[in-house]
């Protein structure tokens, strides 16, 4: 019997690792008819703690930005046949939202995550969102290194 995935999340942040996990998110969720994929981003609001000019405006530009992404995303998704598609923006840590939060609320069964960009002195400092997310995450995670060619 071959596994079937229902609840695919994705978390997209504009990057280009993020961008293959979206591409092959899609494709996957199309082999396994009627899944939903879920596309996910997060505003990580520690990175506002440190402005001290802080003021809501600066997360409401932050937000339309990501929506306009999601929008285009979703269309992209509906081009390539895919009909039970959405988004959603959360807000906090990445780490957290990704692998906990965000997969009980919607009963994910799969997260694809594009792999880090980070180089290894970043990973070491800050630590890298993906590795967190596959050591923690409630459900399997797919970790998206190559695009649909697998290169």
């Amino acid at each position: 019997m071959t596994q079937q995935y229902k609840h695919i999340l994705v978390p997209v942040d504009g990057s280009k690792e993020a961008e293959l996990a979206f591409r092959k998110a899609v494709a996957v969720a199309k082999r396994n008819d009627g899944a939903e994929l879920h596309l996910l981003h997060v505003i990580d609001t520690r990175a506002f703690q440190n402005i001290s000019s802080f003021d809501t405006a600066m997360v409401d530009q932050v937000t339309d930005t990501a929506k306009k992404s999601l929008d285009r995303y979703i269309q992209e998704a509906h081009n390539d046949g895919l009909e039970n598609v959405a988004y959603s923006i959360e807000y906090g840590s990445p780490k957290v939202v990704i692998s906990q939060d965000v997969p009980k609320e919607l009963h994910t069964d799969l997260i694809m995550i594009g792999a880090t960009g980070l180089n290894a002195v970043e990973r070491l400092l800050i630590g890298s969102v993906t590795e967190y997310v596959t050591r923690t995450a409630i459900c399997d995670v797919l970790v998206v290194r190559t695009d649909l060619e697998n290169k």
